[in-house]
């Protein structure tokens, strides 16, 4: 049975943020490990649709130190980035470990975190969590929502639109993979989308936009609320697929139903639609489940952070969480946390003492 391997650092999870921290660790010196819990490179974007092709996304912030360069905006976002990630791990022998699932992180002796896998135990004396969201698909409950006779997915499970030919589609969410999976299944099918708020769209998103949209999910983040959703500070792009779904007379919504019947879905004012399949493309949350025996969550049901830093525990740093769930943000997340720690590891009482 092999025993508790002692390391400076864990990372865990191996997208955007992750490498970008190991990157980050690995320059300054930091002996650490990533450990990641898919077979492959790509992070979340490896369970992408097929159907979400390189030029239908809203962009792929380069890693530090390699950029993406030139690739054929028609091939799968998924194979794309899986393809980008791996050459940058192979270019920066950056040291990934996988498959490798994280059960648990708690305290451990002599100061350092102790941290359960389902390949044995690591004790790090920091961490940086970088597990993203898509372990973590939200799915709202409605009264009647097992009485439904058809088919019920998430976002997480869609593979394209070609299988709903025929059947009419109820599609729930307002962000953008709604949008995105409404335009394509609204080729082949008839739909219906609702959203809880009406959809507030944005022609350009400029980098000042986008520095109040930072603050915003930063100003909560700091005040221990759970993060915001993207599309809710952000604001929907009017991408050309949007644009020809809006030609199309697809993107009229209706408010959110109130109970899901056998056949479809009603409102309490009298209205119903029938519906064969409901998709609900309703987002994702942080998944640090892991994280639990920490005892991390505030009063406000979110983490109290401090740029990546969790307040409560200076060992610990979130990347890919609150402000820094973008691509850039995780990027420049990565920096900021590999900094901190390094710093950390420098500092042996900061190390033992929680801040």
């Amino acid at each position: 049975m092999i025993g508790t391997r002692e390391v400076d650092a864990l990372v865990v999870g191996a997208g955007q943020a992750g490498l970008s921290t190991s990157y980050h660790l690995r320059r300054l010196g930091v002996r650490h490990l990533v450990l990641d819990g898919n077979d492959g490179p790509g992070g979340a974007w490896r369970h992408r649709w097929p159907s979400l092709r390189l030029g239908k996304v809203h962009g792929i912030h380069d890693l530090p130190g390699l950029a993406l360069g030139h690739a054929d905006d028609d091939r799968p976002a998924s194979e794309v980035v899986a393809d980008y990630f791996a050459t940058y791990e192979r270019r920066f022998d950056l040291p990934v470990l996988r498959p490798v699932r994280v059960r648990a992180v708690r305290e451990g002796e002599g100061g350092r975190l102790l941290v359960r896998t389902d390949h044995g135990d690591w004790a790090a004396r920091a961490l940086v969590n970088a597990t993203g969201t898509w372990d973590r698909p939200f799915w709202p409950r409605y009264p009647g929502q097992d009485t439904f006779t058809g088919r019920q997915l998430h976002t997480a499970d869609y593979l394209g639109p070609e299988e709903f030919a025929g059947r009419h589609v109820v599609v729930v969410g307002g962000g953008a993979s709604a949008v995105q999976q409404l335009a394509e299944i609204s080729e082949v099918t008839s739909t219906t989308w609702v959203t809880r708020r009406p959809p507030v769209w944005h022609e350009r998103f400029d980098q000042e936009a986008g520095r109040a949209a930072v603050a915003l999910v930063d100003q909560r983040v700091r005040a221990g609320l759970p993060p915001a959703s993207v599309v809710s500070v952000t604001g929907l792009g009017l991408t050309p697929q949007v644009l020809a779904a809006r030609e199309r007379g697809v993107l009229t919504r209706l408010p959110v139903f109130d109970r899901i019947t056998p056949e479809g879905v009603a409102w309490d004012d009298g209205r119903f639609v029938r519906a064969e399949v409901i998709l609900w493309a309703t987002g994702f949350r942080a998944a640090i489940d892991h994280l639990a025996p920490l005892h991390l969550r505030g009063p406000g049901g979110g983490i109290v952070m401090d740029g990546t830093r969790v307040v409560a525990d200076a060992r610990l740093h979130l990347v890919g969480y609150g402000p820094s769930a973008s691509t850039i943000g995780a990027t420049r997340a990565g920096r900021e946390a590999a900094r901190a720690i390094a710093a950390l590891l420098r500092d042996e009482s900061g190390i033992r003492t929680p801040a």
